[in-house]
């Protein structure tokens, strides 16, 4: 099992690449939230010059702000930084997209934009459609001092439905999805990726799966709920509400049970603010602080819901398990100061024993 962490993108915590280098993981991802934190490029670059073995991408870089040209020549720019270190994690972008009052990209565009993608990053020519336009295009300078496609990036493909899974298979190198208690099992996810793969007749052998989770690494006795573990992943809770709170008011259709016994209090604590404004409130501190009220919202049942919740001893049966499912890289997010002290612990006391 190889370990990452996905961080927000902060120009000014590069020290904490080094941290988690130093601690054995094997990646740190980077948000791509524009409006809300640095721009995850020009972190990445500059991780990319202080680390020498992490593994280094966006997680996830997002389709709807970013054409797939550009896209390309920054991860080629990366692989010239950190040549064969560096990976591409990219999605609809739920939060980067909503934070402007906008929804995710479609499935249909999704499928569009990953054929283009992923045969740019092969330097292959592909005929691609922009404002109004098609003509073939394919990237032209790969191979010189300015960017490079070789050695291979790795194409992760964010999905957390059965159709988006399977564009993984059809198009990517890699997935990043959910595991339970609020995702995907990993063999359920998996078979959706064999069965992209089938259709587009791809061979999988080098395939990579990496779930996205929240972690709760509990001290002896502590409560789940406790002040400490409300701090460290009370902004990740939260992250699952305001995700379902758009999806619910949009497609009209009822909370997820683990969510009915906040909902009707959520709602009452945003219901002042103008709809066309209430972007602005969900996505504000996304993953890094809560909301005034919020946490009064947040007990055990709401955390073991949204998190992989344990002491060390536990954390380690659960990993076991998910991977004896199949799972081979776990990453989890993180945006609170508390990150750099949980990032030690979690490599002494659980990936030291895996």
């Amino acid at each position: 099992m190889k370990f990452g962490i996905c961080v927000m993108a902060n120009v000014d915590e590069i020290g904490f690449f080094n941290h988690a280098e130093n601690l054995g993981y094997d990646s740190v991802w980077v948000t791509d939230s524009q409006m809300m934190f640095s721009d995850c490029y020009a972190v990445l670059a500059l991780a990319a010059r202080a680390t020498t073995k992490l593994r280094l991408g966006p997680g996830t870089a997002i389709c709807g702000t970013r054409i797939p040209p550009v896209h390309a020549a920054a991860m080629a720019t990366l692989n010239r930084l950190a040549p064969g270190r560096v990976h591409l994690g990219i999605g609809t972008g739920n939060t980067a997209m909503r934070s402007m009052g906008q929804k995710p990209m479609r499935i249909q565009d999704y499928a569009k934009y990953l054929k283009v993608l992923s045969t740019l990053l092969r330097g292959e020519t592909v005929d691609y459609d922009f404002n109004g336009v098609s003509r073939p295009i394919k990237m032209l300078m790969h191979d010189s001092e300015y960017m490079d496609l070789e050695p291979k990036i790795p194409l992760y493909i964010s999905g957390f439905g059965p159709r988006a899974m399977g564009l993984a298979g059809e198009f990517g190198d890699g997935l990043v999805f959910a595991i339970p208690p609020r995702g995907i099992a990993v063999p359920e996810a998996l078979a959706h990726v064999r069965q992209g793969g089938a259709r587009a007749n791809r061979k999988l052998d080098s395939f990579v799966n990496c779930a996205l989770a929240n972690i709760v690494l509990l001290e002896p006795g502590e409560a789940v709920d406790s002040e400490r573990v409300l701090r460290m992943v009370g902004p990740n809770v939260m992250a699952s509400v305001y995700y379902f709170y758009d999806e619910v008011h949009e497609k009209g259709i009822e909370p997820p049970g683990f969510l009915q016994k906040i909902w009707k209090p959520y709602c009452d604590l945003v219901a002042d603010i103008p709809p066309e404004l209430r972007h602005f409130r969900t996505h504000e501190f996304h993953y890094t602080h809560l909301h005034p009220g919020e946490a009064e919202l947040i007990d055990a049942e709401l955390i073991r819901a949204t998190c992989l919740v344990g002491t060390a001893d536990d954390l380690i049966e659960q990993i076991r398990e998910l991977e004896a499912q199949g799972l081979q890289e776990l990453m989890f997010a993180t945006g609170v100061p508390e990150k750099w002290h949980f990032a030690q612990e979690f490599s002494r006391q659980v990936m030291a024993r895996i």
